[in-house]
């Protein structure tokens, strides 16, 4: 079977640290074309200025990954669709939840798939914990998703704005994973949204959800914690504690702690390939409605001004 021809649009930093290498590592795709305005690309890989050049000139691909900041991506995602290229979209998978569900309806009227890549569901802790918590009674969840962004996003001025997320950016990764392994769905009833005094997204949040039994669920995020990182979900039950840290890289249970090395985008991939074989798209969009509520009901605080 021929591999699937992909081209990597957008070249930040998520490109070059995970997609290229997780492409590389995996014989069902051949890295065709990369395209950005400002990057150089790759030695020995086509590259271009804008999808619509590649699409044009060449060379010939099969499948795309976005990653692209959200705001810009409904538009490339539309023109690959519409020449029946397979869409791979980086999370989160747009800016509104209104435009994803317009993708997915164009993916399935074209035949193409269609795949919102919540890269933190792969984590090595995160299956097993999802089994673990099935026939479980859950009774109270913590999530504590604390780390700095001049670290992680040191001078994407995007990530500020109207549709990047701010503290959300991240804070979905923990969505992303709390929404797949709980067994009953959860849903916000309060929220505070710290906004520094120059930024239009926020830079902390505390939330608090419960899901559909009454179990209380509470979210810290906050993108000013220096030295040590913490990405932590307790899950409290009738059959003892649940914990997966390091982003769910450590599982926690009361019969003891696995541990394990994350290939995130490796599995993310063998997904993608998955799906473009079987002619299926996955389009979940819970953890972006959780973050749309957030936004929505969430009260808002000013607090002094943040630069990077």
């Amino acid at each position: 079977m021929d591999p699937i021809r992909i081209a990597v649009i957008g070249m930040g930093k998520i490109a070059r640290d995970q997609h290229l290498p997780a492409i590389a590592g995996n014989a069902a795709f051949s890295l065709a074309a990369t395209v950005s305005p400002h990057d150089p690309g790759v030695a020995g890989i086509a590259h271009h200025k804008s999808l619509e050049v590649l699409l044009a000139e060449g060379p010939a691909v099969d499948a795309v990954a976005l990653c692209t900041p959200p705001q810009v991506r409904y538009d490339l995602a539309v023109q690959a669709l519409n020449r029946g290229i397979h869409v791979l979209l980086e999370k989160p998978p747009g800016a509104t939840l209104a435009e994803v569900a317009a993708l997915s309806a164009r993916a399935d009227k074209v035949g193409s798939t269609l795949f919102a890549a919540w890269h933190s569901r792969f984590a090595v802790g995160v299956a097993p914990a999802r089994a673990w918590l099935a026939e479980r009674r859950i009774d109270r969840v913590a999530i504590t998703w604390r780390e700095d962004v001049r670290v992680w996003h040191p001078g994407q001025a995007w990530i500020w704005e109207p549709g990047g997320l701010g503290v959300f950016d991240p804070g979905i990764n923990a969505l992303s994973i709390v929404s797949h392994i709980l067994p009953r769905p959860f849903f916000l009833k309060a929220a505070t949204l710290t906004l520094p005094s120059n930024r239009a997204a926020p830079i902390a949040a505390d939330m608090e959800f419960r899901d559909t039994t009454g179990a209380p669920i509470t979210m810290d995020l906050d993108w000013r914690q220096t030295g040590p990182q913490t990405w932590d979900i307790v899950v409290e039950t009738d059959a003892g504690t649940l914990k997966l840290s390091s982003g769910g890289a450590v599982l926690s249970l009361p019969s003891g702690t696995q541990h394990g090395e994350n290939h995130e985008y490796a599995e993310l991939y063998g997904r993608f390939a998955a799906l473009i074989r079987g002619g299926r798209s996955d389009v979940d969009t819970d953890p972006l409605r959780l973050v749309a509520d957030a936004f929505l009901r969430g009260r808002r605080e000013i607090t002094e001004a943040f630069n990077d």
